[in-house]
């Protein structure tokens, strides 16, 4: 299983965008945070952000939308050139629809669980999506807290993935760094979202690297 780091760029300096860009040009994808203050309570980003990150990203775009109404908001990150777009399961009016919709613009198509909502009911759907975002925070705010209670989560959720012969991704966000991403790594993620970890780094390129690897080491 292929190893993916997508550092969030909510933690970086926006006023030099495409400097703090070319610094993680090593990653696997520029993880952009979309905030609406109704789903989750902050309000960060937005279409002209995802736009120039964009433009300037070395790395596909993936951005997680924590908006209300996705169904109308995902197909328009999609139209920006994002190559993918995660959207709530609990915000989402339609996600099956909304996923088929997004692969008919050729975009990967993720379905993202906050903390308390179970994979269960996602289980006969998984095959509509690339990947399945566990968050290990609750949303809204950078520099939280791992929450070690949603390691049997993706357990269960890498358990469910195999059982049905698929192919979908595990990403986690939420604080996850050099103390954290071997845990998540081996429980069945996959993608690792990495902001204050790898921006506040001396060297980010490095730290990108170095979060590689130790993902690298425990995936199975």
């Amino acid at each position: 299983m292929s190893v993916v780091i997508s550092p969030s760029i909510l933690n970086c300096d926006f006023g030099h965008l495409a400097d703090e860009l070319a610094k993680i040009s090593n990653a696997d994808y520029t993880h952009v945070d979309i905030m609406d203050n109704h789903f989750v309570p902050n309000l960060a980003l937005g279409l002209p952000l995802a736009e120039a990150a964009v433009k300037y990203s070395p790395a596909p775009v993936d951005a997680h939308l924590m908006i209300e109404n996705p169904d109308h908001w995902a197909p328009i990150y999609a139209e920006l050139g994002c190559a993918s777009v995660t959207f709530h399961a609990e915000a989402a009016q339609a996600p099956v629809r909304l996923a088929r919709e997004l692969h008919k613009m050729g975009v990967r198509a993720s379905l993202a669980l906050r903390p308390a909502t179970p994979i269960e009911p996602c289980v006969d759907i998984l095959k509509e999506f690339d990947q399945i975002l566990i968050m290990t925070v609750e949303p809204g705010f950078g520099g939280q807290s791992f929450l070690d209670s949603m390691l049997p989560k993706i357990e269960r959720t890498r358990t469910a993935i195999r059982n049905a012969g698929l192919d979908v991704w595990i990403q986690v966000d939420g604080g996850i760094s050099q103390a954290t991403i071997e845990r998540a790594a081996q429980a069945g993620a996959n993608n690792f979202v990495a902001g204050s970890a790898v921006f506040a780094a001396d060297d980010a390129y490095a730290e990108v690297e170095t979060l590689r690897q130790m993902a690298l080491a425990h995936t199975h």
